[in-house]
């Protein structure tokens, strides 16, 4: 019996050794700031070339390069980032559910929008604006009466064409590629959304020196990191932000994703300064 016990207590104090070796937890920063062995997991786009593009299980784009940016700040590696696809109609159930720790996904910060998550940024501010062939002569949405304009059926870029500028003939295409594809056959004059998601699609191999942004927003989109509702990150996030404009980070990004789409950010309202936290 004595053995049974001495046997019984050392196991006891070999399981113990182990959970406090192992620790807890799903993701996060361990105490100290330091993320040790735990993961990240950040939603992007998948399929959106020069802001959140997954080729093959590599990923690229200014909104993949800010997100790697700030986890490093906030104690990541980049072995340590779980990649996780964030399309536009999922990004709050992925938030509120858990199943992402932050968002950067051409992510819009609106009133209705903080009801249900926490934002912190903006990162960058883009303006829905026009891509034309370059021998174009359109420079704005002005010169787009009777002519033949795509967008993506259902997105808000649509929406405002609809009613802002009647007289313009509205192609809708399921997605953006295919828009582009159509304006390269002559099909449509002109493509419109975000000016930066058309400078990614324009930098594209296949697109280079085909297409280029007209420069001329009429719309503001504030694009922001998105966060579980209550979360603690803000701060952190946006003191990560400022430094990667403050030290070159941020320009480097824009350009290398935006490289040979004659594309010009609004300087007027970029580089941005991240708006205080609530």
């Amino acid at each position: 019996m004595r053995t049974t016990r001495y046997a019984a207590a050392a196991v006891a104090a070999l399981a113990a050794l182990t959970l406090s070796a192992c620790g807890g937890g799903d993701s996060g920063e361990s105490e100290g700031g330091d993320a040790g062995g735990e993961t990240v997991r950040i939603g992007i786009k998948f399929d959106q070339p020069g802001l959140g593009y997954d080729e093959g299980g590599s990923y690229s784009g200014f909104d993949v390069d800010v997100a790697k940016y700030v986890a490093g700040e906030l104690g990541f590696t980049e072995e340590q980032i779980e990649f996780v696809e964030a399309p536009s109609a999922n990004r709050e159930n992925l938030l509120s559910n858990n199943q992402v720790d932050m968002i950067f996904a051409t992510y819009s910060i609106t009133d209705t929008r903080k009801e249900t998550v926490d934002f912190a940024g903006p990162y960058f501010v883009a303006g829905q604006d026009l891509l034309v062939p370059t021998d174009s002569d359109i420079t704005g949405p002005e010169d787009l009466e009777g002519k033949n304009l795509c967008s993506v059926t259902g997105s808000t870029s649509a929406q405002k064409i609809k009613d802002q500028y009647p007289g313009v003939q509205l192609v809708e295409q399921p997605g953006y590629a295919e828009c582009v594809t159509a304006m390269g056959g002559g099909q449509i004059d002109a493509v419109t959304t975000d000016d930066i998601i058309l400078a990614g699609l324009a930098a594209q191999d296949a697109n280079a020196g085909k297409f280029k942004v007209v420069g001329n927003t009429f719309s503001e989109e504030n694009y922001g990191v998105g966060l579980p509702k209550g979360s603690d990150k803000c701060e952190d996030i946006n003191a990560a932000i400022t430094k990667m404009i403050d030290d070159g980070a941020w320009e480097e990004a824009i350009t290398k994703n935006t490289e040979g789409a004659d594309y010009t950010y609004n300087a007027e309202l970029n580089p941005p300064t991240p708006a205080p936290c609530a």
